[in-house]
């Protein structure tokens, strides 16, 4: 009896998120309704809440989706890439900007889910971001050999918040000056530049 309760939960899990996921994707994060998942589920609204916390939970589980779709996406570019460090980060960041404009409501989701100020994200999907970070600290150690681990990591986060903020920027056609037809080119200049001191 346990093992059909405990299958059952897991195939209501799989369908929320499933759900959850093709919301987010055809109408953004702020269309994600209790009412409407469980309407869509065949489920009480309550038992939304047996298998998730909240529906920041929820969304959590359809951004770690996301988060390894984009980290294949990345990969995949990679693998063509040049052997050139620089050329590679240019390369994953081109992905990057290719797979936000192809997926942008999913990707927006990713960083506009809410937390509890100070609360850390699950392990799991903590472990999806390390693993896209992993792409572009593997480059820089090669281009930046005398940095420790520590600035290591802070350079690989500042590069990243380089390349989505112009990404972002440019994707909203903000009035920062972010051509969106030359977000690839400003990518690569930048990163170019900044690896060029090495």
């Amino acid at each position: 009896m346990v093992g059909k309760v405990a299958a059952r939960r897991a195939a209501l899990r799989d369908n929320l998120i499933e759900i959850a996921e093709r919301t987010i994707a055809s109408k953004g994060l702020t269309a994600l309704r209790a009412r409407d998942l469980a309407s869509e589920a065949g489920c009480a609204v309550g038992a939304i809440y047996n298998v998730f916390g909240d529906l920041t939970d929820l969304v959590l589980a359809v951004n770690a989706r996301t988060f390894h779709q984009l980290g294949a996406d990345v990969a995949a570019a990679l693998a063509d890439a040049p052997q050139d460090p620089v050329e590679q980060l240019v390369v994953m960041a081109q992905a990057y900007h290719q797979f936000a404009t192809e997926n942008h409501l999913s990707w927006r989701a990713l960083f506009d889910v809410e937390r509890t100020p100070g609360e850390a994200a699950p392990d799991w999907y903590l472990a999806e971001m390390g693993q896209l970070f992993a792409y572009i600290s593997d480059p820089l150690a090669v281009i930046f050999p005398a940095h420790d681990s520590k600035d290591l990591a802070l350079l690989t986060r500042a590069l990243f918040s380089s390349v989505h903020g112009i990404v972002l920027l440019g994707l909203d056609e903000a009035s920062s000056g972010v051509p969106t037809d030359d977000i690839d080119r400003m990518i690569a200049l930048v990163l170019r530049q900044i690896t060029a001191s090495a």
